[in-house]
């Protein structure tokens, strides 16, 4: 038989092998890069080693293309500055017939030359060349200006010529094409179609772009009013739509979209500001004519194109300006705060497109623009309502001030009330009702709902603020509310038998209720404790629900915490004295919870909500009693009595902890009413429990550290003792310190426990220490100043000498110590 080393050498022989392998394997990688590298020198070519890039990588950084477009443009520029330079400086140096010969013969040849570039090919130049022309038709139009028309007026003077330029553009830009392409071609395209196929792509978009100017400069130039101004902006928008509808090529149409949405949204601006800063309805009609045309105009594109969204865009500008005029005529011959419902009303209307033989995007586009309408609506009432809702928050500033006369007096008393608000709730129970019967039979039904719902409870809200109905039937209107919503939220949710999101936005409105109308209920003492009471036995009742306990429970726990601080405000208890009464409420609570566990439905899920709910009031009657240190003891003290009560339920164990240390404060608290300093009146407290506990947790697992059992119980009163004792100038305090210390370490010693060993020997140590000091001072002053660096000196050289019997000794002791647990 093979004779096998033992484990310990022949894992020293293996780390040997693998160390040589490792190193090997390093020279071998090192020699192949070196080998690669000599390849790859090898194969790159003498011209390109001293670059470092081989002729294959090289690549051209410029296509031929680019640099011929390059030059042409650079080329352009040049004789365009040239051209430019001539005008404005060497012009006054010639005749006129000098003046007209140079411009006419540069003009022609500029504009000649690209159609005989085109027939050869060479459509790059051509274009360059064009362009040049294009700019000296501009030139030519300010020379002409200069010379035979400097008296005109300029601004009518660039009208026409803007005309006159985009005419012979349009007209140069479909002849270049016509005698470039075929005659068959040109018969069969037409010159439109062969010019911008063929021909010179900018002529013609520029034309279109130009066009756009005439008449508004022409408006501007005779002095038009605004109405005049903004007719003629939307009918260039409507010639810029036709054309771009009726052009082939593509930039023609992109440049004519542009223009016409531009010059129509101005337009259309214009007159929306006009139609709505009349000030009488005749002038407003004039203004929402101009918006009709606009919408017209919208329609005709909208029908026209072939790609849906855009469609569905035309329509629904078509429709906002629909509304937008009638809205404007509206408010010029009703009471302002008709203005929106007119305009609700407006789009309804458009709703009716719906039914009409309009295309589907146009129908879908209308439809939007009413959707749009409304939207505003709802949002013009926004102010409305928030104030409703946070208005009655400000009377916690001054509770118990005095009812007022009505609800807005007492909602609207630091709020400002909006303007034109009194037909808010209108508006509100209108949009409301379209969105319900819009989308009663559609996917989206169940949005819907949530939707009317929510704004039929804001139009119900608000209806008594804005009817200025007496503070009591405000109250009365409000409990109403809440009432409704809960019975909705659990008639929806058994009828679908779970929660839906229509039963959770009615519980959400219904809890936001109920806490509004807690605050406008503060305004009167007896109105406060009347409405607490209500909201209390109401949500109580509303926990028998399936559905709505989850948030009724904790609802009904907050009132009633809310009702015991009312109530000892009302006999006139002092905050601390009037904790005692709000620990009723989490002493409910720990009775309810239990009771709700054993439902498998609602009452699971209110578990929880219950007992956030009571933790929430036990810390409102903390936050009570801080201010008296006796009363502050007891509530602690209640509280944990409520914490243990709850930690006996089974999934609630953890609550022990928060018992203990409950009990743990209140002790503490009544320690320090009654003056108590020593700290071991704090500490051994926790110690005893705490040894308590780890002795049952060892005997349940005996494999525990005696660290984590009786660690921090020992800590707790040995550390404080310790640091006490440091600067107690009295013997009692160290002697009962040392005699613990050492009952400690010799139970450690006697189990064999790790912990009290170390912590009892230590503080043990400390203590003698700390005794001894006032002698080991004196025996040091006695000492001639040479004995303790003498004395020093032979430690140190006896350690050095027995260094290594010392290093043994500390090993076992560690090894000692390890075996201890």
């Amino acid at each position: 038989m093979t004779n096998l080393p033992p484990p310990a050498e022949e894992l020293r022989l293996l780390d040997a092998e693998l160390r040589q392998l490792d190193l090997r394997r390093a020279v071998l990688l090192r020699r192949r890069e070196w080998l690669i590298h000599t390849l790859r020198a090898a194969a790159t070519p003498p011209s390109a080693q001293g670059t470092g890039v081989s002729g294959a990588d090289r690549r051209p950084e410029a296509t031929a293309s680019g640099v011929q477009n390059v030059l042409l443009v650079l080329g352009g520029v040049l004789l365009t500055v040239a051209a430019i330079a001539f005008t404005l400086v060497s012009w006054g140096h010639m005749g006129i017939a000098g003046r007209a010969l140079v411009l006419g013969a540069l003009t022609v040849a500029a504009l000649g030359v690209p159609v005989v570039l085109l027939r050869r090919g060479l459509r790059s130049t051509a274009e360059a060349v064009a362009a040049l022309g294009t700019i000296l038709t501009v030139l030519d139009a300010y020379a002409l200006h200069e010379v035979a028309f400097a008296g005109t007026d300029g601004l009518g003077y660039t009208a026409a010529g803007s005309a006159v330029l985009a005419a012979v553009w349009a007209v140069y830009g479909m002849v270049a094409g016509a005698a470039v392409a075929p005659p068959a071609q040109a018969a069969e395209r037409g010159p439109a179609a062969g010019g911008a196929r063929a021909g010179l792509r900018h002529p013609v978009p520029l034309a279109v772009a130009v066009a756009h100017l005439p008449l508004l400069l022409w408006a501007l130039a005779v002095g038009a009013g605004p109405y005049t101004v903004t007719a003629v902006l939307l009918a260039t928008a409507a010639g810029g739509t036709a054309v771009a509808l009726r052009a082939v090529p593509l930039p023609v149409r992109v440049v004519a979209v542009v223009g016409a949405l531009g010059m129509g949204v101005v337009g259309v601006l214009s007159a929306g500001w006009l139609c709505w800063s009349a000030a009488d309805a005749g002038t407003a009609a004039r203004a929402a004519a101009l918006l009709v045309v606009a919408a017209a105009v919208a329609l005709v594109a909208g029908r026209s194109v072939r790609d849906p969204g855009a469609g569905m865009g035309a329509a629904l500008a078509a429709g906002l300006c629909l509304v937008a005029g009638a809205g404007g005529v509206l408010r010029a011959s009703l009471p302002g705060e008709w203005t929106v419902p007119g305009c609700v009303v407006c789009a309804l209307a458009l709703l009716a497109a719906d039914r009409t033989p309009l295309s589907r995007p146009l129908r879908h586009g209308l439809v939007r623009a009413s959707a749009a309408v409304q939207c505003f609506a709802v949002l013009w009432s926004v102010p409305l309502v928030a104030g409703t809702l946070l208005g009655p928050v400000t009377q916690g500033a001054r509770p118990w001030s005095g009812a007022p006369g009505g609800v807005r007096d007492a909602v609207f008393t630091d709020v400002p009330w909006p303007p034109y608000a009194s037909t808010g709730p209108l508006v509100l129970a209108v949009v409301a009702a379209v969105v319900l019967v819009a989308g009663r039979k559609t996917a989206r039904s169940a949005a819907a709902r949530v939707v009317a719902l929510v704004l039929g409870w804001a139009a119900v809200t608000t209806v008594p603020a804005v009817l200025q109905l007496p503070y009591t039937s405000g109250l009365v209107g409000q409990g109403v509310v809440v009432v409704a919503v809960l019975g909705l939220a659990e008639w929806s949710g058994r009828a679908e038998n779970r929660p839906s999101p229509l039963t959770l936005t009615a519980l959400l409105l219904a809890l936001v209720t109920s806490v509004d109308l807690a605050f406008l209920a503060l305004a009167s003492e007896s109105a406060t404790i009347g409405v607490l009471v209500s909201l209390t036995v109401l949500f109580g009742a509303a926990c028998r629900g399936r559905v709505a306990a989850p948030f009724a429970a904790p609802a009904a726990l907050g009132h009633a915490t809310a009702l015991a601080c009312a109530i000892g405000a009302s006999v006139g208890w002092r905050p601390h004295d009037t904790a005692l009464l709000v620990l009723v409420v989490p002493a409910v609570a720990a009775l309810v919870a239990p009771r709700t566990n054993g439902s498998r439905t609602s009452g699971s899920r209110a578990t929880v909500p219950v007992e956030v709910a009571g933790a929430a009031a036990g810390l409102l009657a903390l936050a009570l009693a801080v201010t008296d240190p006796p009363m502050l003891a007891v509530v602690l003290s209640l509280c944990g009595v409520l914490t243990a009560g709850t930690a006996l339920r089974p999934e609630r164990r953890a609550a022990g902890y928060a018992a203990a240390a409950l009990f743990l404060l209140a002790t503490w608290v009544r320690l320090t009413a009654w003056d108590v300093t020593t700290p071991e009146a704090y500490t051994l407290p926790v110690t005893g429990p705490a040894l308590i506990v780890g002795l049952l947790r060892r005997r349940r697992d005996p494999a525990a550290s005696s660290w984590t059992a009786y660690g921090a119980g020992l800590a707790v009163t040995l550390v404080p003792s310790l640091l006490a004792a440091w600067d107690d100038r009295h013997w009692l305090r160290p002697l009962l310190l040392g005699v613990a210390a050492l009952a400690v370490t010799l139970a450690g010693a006697r189990h064999r426990l790790q912990a009290p060993l170390v912590l009892g020997g230590g503080v043990l140590a400390l203590v003698t220490l700390h005794e001894l000091a006032p002698y080991l001072v004196q025996v040091v002053g006695a000492l001639p100043r040479w004995a303790p660096p003498a004395l020093a000196g032979l430690v140190l050289l006896a350690l050095g000498a027995t260094y290594e019997q010392r290093l043994r000794d500390a090993r076992r002791l560690r090894e000692a110590l390890g075996r201890l647990r």
